[in-house]
C-alpha cells in the first residue's frame, strides 16, 4: 500500500491535479483505496482538514478507513523512529519539529505495515531539518513521488470522448 503524505495531496490540488481540471486523479485515489492500494494516516487527515478548502472537503467525503489508526506495531515503530532521529546529529529543534508532525507517524506506519510512502520531500544531508526520505531510507521504507506511484500502478488519466 502507498501511504500519502500531506504534501503529495496539497501539491496535486494546487498545481498539477486541480479538482476542476483532473478529477480522474482524485477518483483514482478513491478507487485505489477501495482496492487496498492507497491510503494515509489519521495525522495527515488532521493536517488536510486544517486547510478548510476543497481538499479538506474532499477528505471529509472519503471512507474513514482511508486514514489508518495506530496499531501496536505502529507504536513500536514510533519508538524505533524516534530513537533513530535522536541519535543522528540533527539539531534539537529539528528533532522536536519532526516528532510533532504527521511525517513521524507516516514513516512509522509505513515501516510497521510494510508500506511505501508517497512524499514530495527530497533527501538532505543537512541537520537543520529531518526529512521523510532520509528516515524512510534508514528503515528500508520505499519513498516515492506521486508520479512514481502512478507509473508503478499503471495509472492512465485519459480524456473521455
Amino acid at each position: 500500500m502507498y501511504l500519502l503524505d500531506s504534501n503529495a495531496l496539497i501539491t496535486a490540488k494546487n498545481l498539477y491535479y486541480r479538482f476542476e481540471n483532473v478529477p480522474g486523479f482524485w477518483e483514482w485515489i478513491r478507487r485505489g483505496h477501495e482496492s487496498g492500494v492507497v491510503g494515509s494516516i489519521r495525522q495527515v487527515r488532521e493536517e488536510l482538514l486544517g486547510g478548510a478548502d476543497e481538499l479538506a472537503n474532499w477528505v471529509t467525503q472519503l471512507d474513514q478507513t482511508f486514514f489508518l489508526d495506530e496499531t501496536d506495531d505502529v507504536v513500536e515503530s514510533l519508538r524505533l523512529v524516534a530513537a533513530w532521529v535522536q541519535t543522528q546529529g540533527y539539531e534539537q529543534s529539528a528533532v522536536a519539529q519532526f516528532l510533532s508532525v504527521a511525517d513521524y507517524f507516516l514513516v512509522a506506519a509505513a515501516h510497521a505495515g510494510g508500506h511505501s510512502v508517497v512524499s514530495l520531500e527530497t533527501p538532505s544531508t543537512g541537520r537543520a531539518r529531518v526529512k521523510v526520505p532520509d528516515v524512510c531510507a534508514a528503515f528500508g521504507v520505499p519513498c516515492v513521488r506521486t508520479f512514481d506511484m502512478l507509473r508503478e500502478q499503471n495509472v492512465r488519466l485519459v480524456l473521455a470522448s
